[in-house]
């Protein structure tokens, strides 16, 4: 009954997966950095990188989905 739950992208472990930026396709080497902004839409997460978060901050903490962006 009880299934571990895979580990969270931002997490570093042995296994950690690179994380795409929704919006340009940069590729993180391992896990989310601390600087990239997870956004939850439509019930999945989505993440974006340094630059992209930078150019749309007003939109993301106005918590426009990236699709108005």
């Amino acid at each position: 009954m009880d299934q571990p739950t895979p580990p969270h992208p931002a997490e570093p472990g042995p296994e950690a997966q690179p994380v795409v930026c929704a919006r340009c396709g940069a590729l993180s080497p391992a896990g989310a950095p601390v600087t990239w902004t997870c956004s939850v839409e439509n019930g999945s997460r989505q993440y974006f990188c340094h630059d992209c978060a930078r150019a749309n901050i007003r939109a993301i903490e106005g918590r426009l989905d990236s699709s108005w962006w």
